[in-house]
């Protein structure tokens, strides 16, 4: 007789995923930093409602993804963990650009996933067509980076407050994150 576990290709009981959460948290503890690290988690959802249709919106692109760095090492699909490709500010480069962005300097399980497909972290080719077929009015003139490896402090008081100063700039009605 076959089992649920056989039909449905479940992962033997042993296998579980890696408790990284409580790890890092166990981390931060045992860095000295004297309590757990803590998530960001708001009490309400930072929220705004379009204030029109998406195929009359500007939308803008924002990434985690890194631009390559001179001299940091291997950083394209298939790198090992690289922190020298890691960057410290936000940037920005031309929406229409084909210059490299990869994903080595993050922390993510290679094992299971690669940086192969850059439309995994860098969807701007289908969000050109979805300008394209009219269900997008406009894309941003320019796509904005932020480093991920800061402060929450820093995130919200630095590098959000300039990642939204291009977003006045270039007159975003809606912005699309893609944490890698």
């Amino acid at each position: 007789m076959t089992s649920a576990d056989d039909i449905l290709h479940f992962a033997p009981a042993h296998d579980t995923p890696v408790p990284y959460m409580q790890r890092l948290r166990d981390y931060y503890v045992a860095l000295g930093y004297g309590n757990p690290y803590r998530w960001a988690q708001y009490a309400t959802t930072p929220f705004t409602p379009l204030s029109k249709p998406l195929a009359e919106s500007r939308l803008a692109l924002i990434t985690t993804a890194a631009p390559y760095k001179e001299g940091a090492g291997d950083q394209g699909p298939g790198a090992t963990y690289n922190a020298s490709a890691k960057f410290y500010e936000v940037y920005s480069a031309p929406s229409n650009s084909d210059d490299f962005l990869g994903i080595s300097h993050l922390g993510y399980d290679r094992k299971y996933s690669t940086a192969e497909d850059p439309n995994t972290f860098f969807p701007m080719p289908a969000l050109a067509q979805l300008v394209e077929s009219g269900r997008l009015g406009d894309l941003a003139p320019r796509f904005y980076g932020t480093p991920t490896n800061r402060s929450q402090v820093t995130t919200i008081e630095q590098d959000c407050a300039d990642i939204f100063a291009l977003c006045q700039e270039d007159e975003i009605d809606v912005a699309l994150l893609v944490p890698n």
